[in-house]
């Protein structure tokens, strides 16, 4: 079949690679304007756009879908089949409309659950046991069109956002690849989402990370490895932001209010929550590397001592 891809991040560069390694022909693809990056303000092409130059394939960068001059351009390449992951960008009716089978979307989600913007945080965050790829056929609804195809994975306790998207990434090519082979063959079926099970995935936000001590310690846990390494998790001691990037359930309640610090010992800092009491174990302070709570007694710091409040 004629495809054209339409992706950005390493996510979507996955899929295009997988692709890639088939008889289809990728004729076009289709990600976001260069943004500029570092010290110096360079303009960085997207994950997408350097896989698909080393693979000598046209790239096209439109500001929008909207314009008759962009969406001719689609339909000039006269594809079969449009395949979007993680884009950027809304596709409007018309667009969904030119290829012969529309456009099909890679989510990193068990649909109907985890619409949205950042579906591998939430479920991890939300305590979910697993996640997964569907195949969707785009209409005009916020991931709300016909699932095509699914595969799962448990979501594991040590998982974070980092490793759980790196898994999905993989299995998203090979879903995606599995999905065109039977569309070719005439196989592929649409089951509609059933709404009332639908959840909504909202975009990350840093201020998220700000770690509420009066929460469960699991559900602080969980955030932290969701938020990990984007956009990460972070406490206040005095007027020091401290970043948290690993951390342990205790099952001990302290009498401590929320937030204060139990224990300091090599393997981790003990802080009491609203239920449980949490170990950090890994973290970082202003201007240094991330470091484990044995480094940080080792280099002869004197802060986060027992009855310091975090907040």
């Amino acid at each position: 079949m004629r495809l054209v891809f339409a992706g950005t991040p390493d996510f979507a560069a996955s899929a295009l690679k997988a692709l890639l390694g088939t008889p289809h022909t990728i004729v076009g693809v289709y990600t976001q304007p260069d943004r500029p990056s570092g010290r110096g303000r360079k303009l960085i092409p997207s994950p997408v756009k350097q896989v698909a130059l080393d693979a000598g394939i046209p790239v096209f960068q439109p500001v929008s879908l909207k314009t008759p001059e962009a969406q001719q351009e689609l339909e000039d390449l006269k594809p079969d089949a449009m395949i979007v992951a993680a884009y950027g960008l809304i596709l409007p009716k018309a667009v969904l409309e030119i290829p012969v089978h529309g456009c099909i979307n890679i989510h990193a989600s068990i649909l109907p659950r985890w619409r949205g913007a950042a579906p591998i945080q939430r479920a991890i965050a939300a305590g979910d046991e697993e996640s997964g790829i569907t195949i969707m056929q785009m209409d005009e609804g916020l991931d709300t069109g016909a699932m095509l195809l699914k595969v799962t994975t448990p979501i594991e306790s040590t998982d974070t956002g980092g490793s759980l998207h790196d898994r999905l990434a993989e299995l998203g090519g090979q879903a995606i690849v599995k999905a065109m082979d039977a569309m070719e063959q005439g196989g592929l079926t649409g089951e509609a989402q059933d709404d009332a099970d639908a959840c909504y995935a909202h975009k990350l936000s840093k201020e998220e990370g700000h770690i509420d001590w009066s929460r469960d310690a699991s559900a602080i846990e969980r955030l932290i490895r969701a938020f990990n390494p984007w956009p990460g998790t972070f406490t206040d001691l005095g007027d020091q932001r401290i970043r948290i990037h690993q951390a342990e359930v205790l099952a001990e309640q302290s009498d401590e209010p929320a937030g204060t610090v139990i224990r300091r010992e090599r393997d981790g800092i003990d802080v009491a929550c609203g239920t449980g009491t949490l170990r950090i174990t890994r973290l970082q302070l202003p201007g240094a590397r991330a470091q484990s709570a044995n480094d940080l007694i080792n280099g002869g710091k004197q802060l986060l001592l027992p009855g310091e409040e975090l907040r």
